[in-house]
């Protein structure tokens, strides 16, 4: 049974040039970790994860992406590099020293942006879910989703996508209240849009940087995650692209965070204890 047990924590607000970006803060002077969420859902994708790390000794801040959550809409680009500018303007503004990178889905994919152009801003990188790379997908599929994400119909297609195909070993134990919340906040103005135009964007950026990440890395993927034809080998794959480790999670979907917090927090605080020990 996952429960929050959720310590006090600080809302903020990044201002950026075209909008502000919110994040969560635990607080508190350990090591800095920055959690990057994915497409289509909020900063509450690490409600389990996040007190597991504070207790541990970690400072903790959770971030919305432009247009997701309680972020604003109306950004101009919502590729995964604009989410990495937002990222490294996030990392500078808390002046806590370099990051503990953990990125989901685009997230990872910022977070790969930001690892290999900004070393200097992260420590380590945690990659779960990392849509890093252009999948081949066909043209029918590519039409097919950006159909359903359509109005009237979107907003209710991605919340139950997410519910029902995302967590494939156990749904976490508040997931009918997390989806009220996430189909409420998605009909707002603009929130639709944001989605299907960060669903639009391609992952080229990530892509051509992977050989230029040379921070420690852990790649997290579900063993049953939807999102990959073939969830193993591309965890593999990727690990050898940035010469870090992977790890697979049988039976486990998406949101490994979220899904499985427990064990993954237990893993991707082995691979810190690891490479600190190294």
């Amino acid at each position: 049974m996952q429960s929050s047990n959720k310590k006090e924590t600080k809302v903020g607000i990044l201002e950026r040039e075209e909008g502000q970006i919110v994040y969560e803060d635990t607080g508190g002077t350990g090591p800095l970790v920055v959690c990057v969420p994915g497409m289509g859902v909020s900063r509450s994708v690490y409600r389990f994860s996040t007190p597991l790390l504070a207790i541990r000794g970690y400072r903790v801040v959770t971030m919305d992406l432009r247009g997701m959550g309680d972020s604003s809409v109306g950004w101009r680009d919502y590729s995964e590099s604009a989410i990495a500018s937002d990222i490294v303007a996030l990392i500078q503004r808390l002046n806590s020293g370099p990051a503990i990178l953990i990125g989901n889905s685009i997230g990872a994919g910022a977070a790969v942006c930001v690892a290999a152009d900004y070393p200097q801003l992260v420590a380590r990188l945690v990659l779960a879910g990392p849509f890093v790379r252009q999948i081949p997908v066909s043209r029918l599929k590519l039409v097919l989703f950006r159909l359903v994400l359509m109005w009237p119909w979107g907003v209710n297609t991605w919340v139950n996508y997410q519910a029902n195909k995302l967590y494939p070993s156990a749904k976490p134990d508040d997931m009918d209240s997390f989806n009220r919340a996430l189909r409420a906040k998605l009909h707002e103005r603009g929130r639709l849009k944001a989605l299907q135009r960060m669903a639009a964007t391609d992952h080229r950026a990530a892509e051509a940087r992977l050989d230029n990440v040379h921070v420690p890395s852990l790649i997290i993927m579900g063993g049953a995650d939807p999102d990959f034809p073939d969830p193993r080998s591309e965890a593999e794959l990727v690990a050898n692209r940035i010469q870090g480790k992977s790890v697979i999670l049988e039976g486990v979907g998406h949101y490994p965070q979220a899904e499985v917090p427990n064990t993954f927090v237990d893993q991707t605080l082995e691979f810190l204890k690891s490479e600190i020990h190294a």
